[in-house]
């Protein structure tokens, strides 16, 4: 189970702090990955971290602006999101690659983020 908070309104250049608290299975995390879905766009992926690894990527879009990070001991990945832009507005969402799997198998609720200009 996946637990995703710290959306918001903020004005443009502007920080957040999202959070992803897992529960349950987290000893066979492989992948856990931000996505992000604004208005009458598909879903992207925007960020993701290996559980144990630690090894990262983001798109290219929010590199320099946002860092994926985690905390193994509190089961928890964090996305900080500096320098905001109206283009980040969407819902994000955090999600779970289980080792073995391909895809993304469990998801959080989402979290709504609002820049505005």
């Amino acid at each position: 189970q996946l637990q995703a908070c710290g959306g918001g309104l903020v004005r443009s250049g502007g920080s957040l702090r999202l959070s992803c608290a897992a529960s349950g299975r987290t000893s066979s995390i492989y992948v856990v990955g931000w996505f992000r879905q604004a208005p009458g766009k598909e879903r992207e992926l925007v960020a993701a971290i290996g559980w144990s690894s630690r090894t990262t990527s983001d798109r290219d879009s929010v590199k320099g602006r946002f860092t994926i990070s985690g905390d193994n001991a509190k089961n928890t990945v964090y996305l900080e999101m500096n320098s905001l832009e109206p283009e980040d507005t969407a819902v994000y969402y955090c999600a779970a690659r289980m080792a073995g799997q391909t895809s993304y198998e469990y998801w959080g609720q989402g979290t709504q983020v609002t820049v505005s200009s």
